[in-house]
């Protein structure tokens, strides 16, 4: 009878014990895996989410002055001519490195209009781009094709404008197709109309103001990009939205630490109910272990032994918790992501990691009581008897 025999069988004589030390490590490895797999796809969808949610990366044309407005109050007596950026230069972004992770280039051409005797500033954007860059706009009406007007809601209030009215422009008449509703921003306050048509009626063909990025990025390679960027754009100044950038990392870092200290916590507890339960069954196997040194058995024979029960039950354990974990972790995802699409792929990674650290718990804490088992005078276990 071989060492891993005499294992086995032990752990079909003594199933209570077992199946309870397979318990801990179970549960230990299933909650680390509910966790990670949880936090995991959450931070998935999260990130998609901020992904989605407008611009990370502002194009603006290089000056040495620098603007006296704050928070939307300008504090004036500070004018200066800005240059624009040539509209056909921001086709070298399709060059950069990361071109693939840019979703979205939104052009901007701004200038002062009058409508019905008040002068409102007028932004001439890609709609279609402004799609993925101003997701949160709710627009009553509809976003013009090729002519018309968007109008946000302070600008709409004080033009006296509504959908469906027209007003003239260059002896133009153009209709508002549609008004944004109240964002608490600067939008608030402009005329948004194809960007064609702005640069037409602005007299500048051609040009732009100023460009918005929105860019796809998992890692983030943010700095990266801006300096790409800023090398194909040589006359320009590009920049970070950095509150957006880390209010993004810092989201998804908070939830990584999380799922790392309740874990480490969970594994812990783990880690004591099998060491109190093995120290127990050695105790209990006092004379069984006498009979094995009296035999001729080695120390090192009673620790392989000890440790081989061990290391069964922890593999049993890894693969049960594996899988118990990802399962539970399919059912709760819609319960923490509202249901928006968030999946939870299976990861060989994780698999081959919860098997691996259930070997390492189950081993680590049986090490003591194997040395215990092994220490036991064959002479004093026998009286037991």
């Amino acid at each position: 009878m071989t060492l891993k025999d005499i294992a086995v069988s032990n752990l079909r004589r003594r199933k209570t014990k077992a199946l309870f030390v397979l318990a801990g490590i179970f549960t230990g490895v299933c909650t680390v895996v509910v966790l990670l797999s949880l936090v995991e796809a959450m931070k998935q969808n999260i990130n998609h989410k901020l992904e989605m949610y407008g611009a990370n990366i502002l194009i603006v044309p290089k000056t040495e002055n620098l603007s006296l407005t704050y928070g939307g109050l300008s504090l004036g007596g500070v004018s200066f001519e800005m240059q624009e950026i040539r509209e056909e230069e921001l086709d070298n972004i399709k060059n950069i490195k990361n071109a693939g992770n840019v979703a979205a280039v939104g052009p901007m051409i701004l200038g002062p209009v009058t409508i019905n005797g008040q002068r409102i500033l007028m932004a001439g954007v890609d709609f279609q781009a402004f799609q993925m860059l101003r997701p949160w706009w709710n627009v009553k009406g509809k976003t013009p094709d090729e002519d018309g007007a968007v109008l946000g809601a302070e600008a709409a209030r004080v033009s006296g404008l509504t959908t469906g009215d027209t007003f003239k422009m260059s002896n133009k008449t153009i209709q508002v197709t549609g008004v944004i509703e109240t964002t608490g921003s600067q939008d608030d306050g402009l005329i948004f109309t194809p960007l064609p048509m702005a640069q037409e009626l602005l007299g500048k063909k051609g040009r732009i103001s100023m460009a918005e990025v929105a860019a796809l990025c998992t890692g983030c390679p943010i700095p990266e990009m801006v300096q790409q960027i800023s090398d194909v754009l040589p006359g320009a100044n590009v920049m970070a939205i950095q509150q957006v950038v880390k209010g993004r990392m810092e989201t998804l870092n908070q939830f990584e630490k999380f799922s790392y200290g309740v874990s480490a916590l969970v594994l812990l507890v783990g880690s004591l109910m099998v060491l109190v339960t093995m120290m127990g069954s050695v105790r209990e196997r006092t004379v069984e272990i006498g009979i094995f040194r009296a035999m001729g058995f080695r120390r090192s024979h009673i620790i392989r032994i000890i440790l081989l029960e061990a290391a069964i039950i922890s593999g049993a354990a890894g693969i049960l918790g594996y899988f118990a974990g990802f399962f539970a972790t399919k059912m709760l995802i819609p319960f923490f992501t509202e249901g928006h699409g968030a999946v939870v792929p299976f990861s060989p990674v994780l698999a081959v990691g919860a098997f691996m650290l259930a070997i390492f718990v189950g081993l680590t804490s049986s090490t003591y009581p194997a040395l215990m088992a092994a220490r036991l005078d064959p002479n004093e276990a026998l009286r037991a008897l």
